[in-house]
């Protein structure tokens, strides 16, 4: 097998990012998000990487042009949800080729799926001409993060759910990981953070920085409700050979009565920043500083996330790179 994913810190030639559209996904905070998103998207054109803003129809589209500057790039496609980590194409390499991989979507175990859901990834894919395969079993791409050395972190929570690939065993998904996406070997967490509706996403639980390290979350205060979580992580990262660096948490974030599922670790790696989603809690400068530290040659920059949290996601989530050729 010669192709590889890519680390999402390896050169990037742009950034797609979704832009909401949909009120009934942002009950009351849909302008606020859109807000979020525009500085997100802002905020890496601004070191001179080319952004792609996906928007949904004409009024959408006026709305995103009065909030981003002239150097974000809008694209009107048919997408449903702005989660472009899960829906959009995959990007690995073979030398300087790229190929896209598209994956069965199933609305995160049929809780959510829109139309364009299952179509914005080959779409995207196609406008590249670049070739595609699309594999016979469900993965999201928050499901997944690789140090590019051919080491995957996951979640049994997620890829083991009977929601998504009933009939696949631990060890069928690792053989379709290395089949589909170069990934030779698999770091099983746990569970994903409590409320997480991706059923335990990785990418809002831990994050690899470099080769065999990981970014894992310390607790921040004594009712933050993921501390057992965060702890199991580190136990099975550290048994497993895996560097650990811990950052701070947000610690309890609540919406109302719902504890949110607020995480530092849904960060996005562009070829110049690193952007941060905040929400407005004492940790929000430590995190940013944390994180800033471990991506020399970036700048780590804190953007409120809040309102993008509560449609169910953040700025990972929210966008999808394309790996530079070289």
């Amino acid at each position: 097998m010669t192709f590889r994913m890519p680390p999402e810190w390896a050169p990037q030639d742009w950034l797609w990012i979704g832009f909401p559209h949909d009120a009934d996904e942002w009950p009351g905070y849909l302008d606020r998000a859109q807000e979020q998103i525009a500085a997100f998207a802002n905020a890496v054109a601004e070191t001179g990487q080319e952004v792609r803003l996906l928007v949904r129809n004409a009024a959408n589209e006026a709305r995103a042009k009065s909030l981003v500057s002239g150097n974000v790039v809008l694209e009107r496609r048919a997408y449903g949800d702005i989660w472009l980590r899960d829906t959009g194409p995959l990007i690995v390499r073979d030398g300087t080729a790229r190929q896209a991989r598209r994956f069965g979507f199933n609305g995160w175990g049929g809780k959510y799926e829109m139309p364009g859901d299952r179509t914005i990834g080959a779409e995207l894919a196609g406008d590249l001409g670049i070739a595609l395969e699309t594999s016979d079993w469900i993965l999201e791409g928050g499901a997944v993060d690789g140090d590019g050395t051919g080491l995957v972190v996951t979640t049994e929570q997620c890829l083991l759910n009977p929601n998504r690939n009933p009939h696949l065993t631990r060890e069928d998904i690792e053989a379709r990981l290395e089949r589909d996406l170069g990934f030779d070997r698999v770091l099983w967490l746990g569970d994903g953070l409590l409320n997480d509706h991706t059923d335990g996403h990785v990418d809002n639980l831990a994050r690899f920085v470099a080769p065999n390290t990981l970014v894992l979350a310390e607790p921040s205060g004594a009712d933050d409700p993921n501390a057992g979580i965060y702890a199991d992580a580190a136990a099975r990262a550290g048994a497993f050979g895996v560097d650990v660096i811990r950052i701070p948490s947000p610690g309890l974030v609540t919406r109302g009565d719902m504890v949110e599922p607020a995480s530092y670790a849904n960060f996005a790696i562009a070829t110049h920043c690193v952007i941060v989603p905040t929400f407005g809690v004492a940790q929000d400068d430590a995190a940013v500083e944390a994180l800033d530290a471990l991506f020399p040659g970036r700048t780590a920059i804190g953007v409120p996330a809040d309102a993008v949290l509560a449609g169910g996601g953040g700025f990972h989530c929210a966008s999808q790179q394309m790996p530079a050729s070289a």
